[in-house]
């Protein structure tokens, strides 16, 4: 992994947390697996999915009963990253303050690293 001992990959914040956690108990999934792929008009996209089996590779962050895992090749590009979880009047969802993106499209789900 990428890290600094003792600092977690990426945080949540605990509304982010609440609904991983919310998420995982109803569907019954071991947690949420992050990552990235090529894609989207900036170069690259986050990718989500609920996993049911916890990946001996992935760098794994828990918090008030959330869990989340980062893919082996997105660890580089979330380190740093603070997951979010926003509710407006049109749209619910994930949100990614990630510290490492150089671009983003305007829908926010496209981005593009240094070098990339």
């Amino acid at each position: 992994m990428f890290g600094i001992p003792g600092k977690q990959a990426v945080s949540m914040t605990n509304a982010a947390a609440s609904q991983i956690a919310k998420l995982m108990d109803k569907e019954g999934h071991q947690g949420l697996r992050i990552g990235v792929k090529k894609g989207g008009c900036a170069g690259m996209e986050y990718t989500m999915e609920y996993v049911t089996e916890v990946d001996p590779h992935d760098e794994v962050v828990e918090q008030d009963g959330a869990r989340v895992l980062i893919a082996p090749m997105a660890q580089m590009f979330l380190f740093g990253t603070e997951i979010d979880y926003q509710t407006s009047l049109l749209e619910s969802g994930f949100v990614f303050n990630n510290p490492n993106v150089t671009e983003a499209c305007g829908c926010g789900e496209s981005i593009k690293f240094e070098g990339m």
